[in-house]
């Protein structure tokens, strides 16, 4: 019994949504609104590297089993890299290591008291251990924190880090959030040989192979019920039906797109909240982070940028993870902040916000200078980082939404995960096994099917 489904999104949500219908044997149309698979996970590629690269910094970490067994599913477990970086914390205007291969000595190195290293400790291996995440989201992150670890470490060591990631919110997020964060987390980062973009598009072709067409620079205008059950899809080039419809876009587009679905429904939509995020991505002559961090996050007293000391919230330098041989020899820079949607950093042009990050290197490294600047790029995405209140699950919109055969999948949704490709392949493969029960149930219930 094959049904026709759209999924709207070739990022990793909608590709593994689309892997396993198509896997069923139903007849899957992907539209995709950009010029490539992959949403925010996607690459890009300069006539220099041989790899691409992330337009906004992603990795793996070991514990990731959704995306890691669907690679293994498409054979290409040999692809995976999990080599262990250096990440870091700037305090004090110098570099402290916080996951080098001795984390219990990199973290006496911390400039705080005995007392709060030792509770900073205690509670990191208590999240590590504890795996009941449910009753955390009754409580803030700021509140949990302050009370089990102290006033001392976390408003040395975590109280920057929240305002650096959810700006004014970050008293809000809760702490299940939190909790997912160090639960999940592992010393070994992973990646994929040549770039997300090769295992993205590794992805695709085996969709294509099955049979799913995807439709790259095709934007969806509107989903609405047809007359006999179905869902029809307004894109540029027409109208199609479908058996069922799922969207993996943005809490903001499902509303502009299925403006029929119900009021309660909508106003989970709505109330939903999220940071957007912006990138500057440099390659550099010289290597900038010359202690060997990968990844150095940045301390943010408010979330007022434009009075803090550091513009961004996070310095990667992408080539002390991966050997910039793949790269041409650059040394690649990424400079990212979270920000809301209606941020200044979303009206300044490319070359004013490249600028105003560019302007804080050379407080990491004294010698750097612009003559270093290879090459630059910016990239920028209104929806990036769903921001998870106190009792967050209760407000989340259902995976199946109240109009028959739609579906809506979002990073919001994958709560109280962290957003990224695993979570997004899991929830991604979760709505597919829903699409399957429920074409299994239209069947027993003797309702027409359609054969091809």
């Amino acid at each position: 019994m094959t049904k026709r489904v759209a999924v709207i999104g070739a990022g990793a949500t909608g590709l593994a949504t689309a892997y396993d219908l198509a896997q069923s044997g139903h007849s899957v149309q992907i539209y995709e609104a950009g010029a490539e698979v992959g949403g925010l996970a996607a690459g890009f590629r300069d006539e220099a590297w041989d790899w691409t690269l992330e337009k906004f910094y992603h990795h793996w970490f070991a514990s990731d089993d959704a995306v890691l067994g669907l690679i293994d599913e498409l054979g290409a477990s040999d692809k995976v890299l999990l080599p262990r970086p250096v990440t870091s914390l700037w305090l004090n205007g110098r570099i402290y290591p916080m996951d080098s291969p001795n984390i219990v000595t990199a973290n006496l190195r911390l400039p705080v008291s005995l007392i709060a290293k030792i509770r900073y400790g205690l509670v990191g291996l208590y999240l590590k251990l504890f795996n009941n995440w449910k009753p955390l989201e009754r409580t803030t992150a700021q509140a949990w924190l302050r009370r089990t670890m102290g006033r001392e470490a976390y408003e040395r060591l975590w109280r920057s880090l929240l305002i650096g990631k959810f700006g004014e919110y970050y008293d809000q997020v809760n702490m299940a959030w939190f909790w997912a964060r160090v639960y999940k987390r592992t010393t070994r980062l992973g990646t994929f040989e040549g770039g997300f973009q090769a295992f993205l598009e590794l992805l695709a072709g085996r969709l294509r192979d099955q049979g799913a067409e995807i439709h790259l620079n095709t934007r969806v205008t509107r989903i609405e019920p047809t007359t006999d059950g179905r869902l029809a899809v307004l894109v540029g080039t027409g109208r199609e039906v479908f058996d069922a419809v799922i969207n993996t876009s943005s809490p903001h587009i499902m509303r502009r797109l299925a403006p029929d679905l119900p009021a309660d429904y909508a106003d989970r939509l709505d109330n939903l909240k999220s940071m957007g995020a912006v990138v500057v991505v440099l390659a550099l002559k010289h290597q900038l982070l010359t202690d060997g961090t990968y990844w150095l996050s940045l301390p943010a007293d408010q979330p007022d940028k434009s009075r803090a000391k550091f513009p961004f919230l996070a310095l990667v330098e992408h080539t002390n993870y991966m050997d910039r041989a793949h790269y041409g020899g650059d040394h690649l820079v990424y400079c990212g902040d979270y920000v809301p949607p209606d941020h200044d950093y979303f009206a300044l042009s490319e070359d004013e916000l490249a600028e105003r990050f560019i302007s804080a290197l050379s407080i990491f490294n004294p010698a750097f200078s612009r003559d270093w600047i290879r090459k630059r790029w910016v990239f920028r995405a209104p929806y990036a980082q769903p921001v998870p209140c106190v009792n967050h699950s209760d407000a989340l919109p259902d995976l199946r939404t109240p109009l028959r055969g739609l579906y809506f999948a979002s990073m919001s949704q994958v709560y109280p995960w962290d957003r990224g490709t695993n979570y997004a392949v899991e929830m991604g493969r979760q709505v597919a096994g829903l699409v399957t029960d429920d074409f299994g149930h239209q069947a027993q219930s003797g309702e027409p099917t359609e054969k091809r």
